[in-house]
C-alpha cells in the first residue's frame, strides 16, 4: 500500500522564517534594541527600515491594496505609481517624549518604510485613490476598461477587381 502525503512548496521557507524569528527574539534583536527589561530606550537606535503588512485583492473593476500603518500620519506617507509599480513609502515616528523614560519592553518599529507592488498594466493610474482610517491605508486602483479586439468584417467582392478598385479609390 502506498501512502501519499501532500507537499507544500513553501513549508521549508516558512519553517526557516519561524526559526529565524525565534532566534532573533531569544537574543532580543528582532523586537527592538530595548527588548530586555530595564534597558534604556534609545529612539535613534530603533529607526531601522521596516515593512508594513499589506493585503492585495482584486475586484471586477479594481485592485484594492490595504496597508497596516498604525501611528503613521497621512502627511508622512507618499504613494507613487510608475511603469506598473505602486510604491508606498514613508516614516513612523515614536509617539510622545521618550527622553528620560525607562522602557521595560519596546516592540513597535519606527523609522522609514517602503513597499513596492507590481500591478498589471491595464489600470487607470490617473484615478487611483488613497484613504486612511483606523491605522489602515486603503489604495483603490481602478482597472482600465477591457480592450476588445476590433472585428473586421470580410465582404464578398469580385476577386482582384474589387481590391484594385479599392486601392485606386484610396490613392494607392
Amino acid at each position: 500500500m502506498t501512502t501519499m502525503t501532500s507537499w507544500d512548496l513553501f513549508e521549508d521557507l516558512r519553517r526557516a522564517q519561524d526559526e529565524l524569528l525565534r532566534m532573533n527574539r531569544a537574543h532580543g534583536q528582532w523586537l527592538s534594541p530595548a527588548g530586555y527589561l530595564g534597558q534604556q530606550y534609545d529612539p535613534g537606535a530603533s529607526t531601522q527600515a521596516w515593512a508594513p503588512a499589506l493585503d492585495i485583492s482584486e475586484r471586477k473593476d479594481a485592485y484594492l491594496v490595504m496597508v497596516e500603518l498604525p501611528g503613521v500620519r497621512a502627511e508622512d506617507v507618499e504613494i507613487t505609481f510608475e511603469d506598473s509599480l505602486l510604491t508606498i513609502q514613508g516614516e513612523r515616528h515614536p509617539a510622545g517624549d521618550t527622553v528620560g523614560e525607562k522602557f521595560h519592553r519596546a516592540e513597535r518599529r519606527y523609522g522609514t518604510f517602503r513597499r513596492s507592488i507590481t500591478l498589471p498594466t491595464h489600470v487607470m493610474a490617473d484615478t487611483i485613490e488613497a484613504t486612511a482610517q483606523d491605522g489602515v491605508l486603503r489604495i483603490l486602483v481602478p482597472k482600465a476598461p477591457e480592450v476588445h479586439a476590433k472585428r473586421i468584417q470580410v465582404r464578398a467582392g469580385k476577386g482582384n477587381a474589387a481590391i484594385a478598385g479599392a486601392a485606386a479609390k484610396n490613392g494607392a
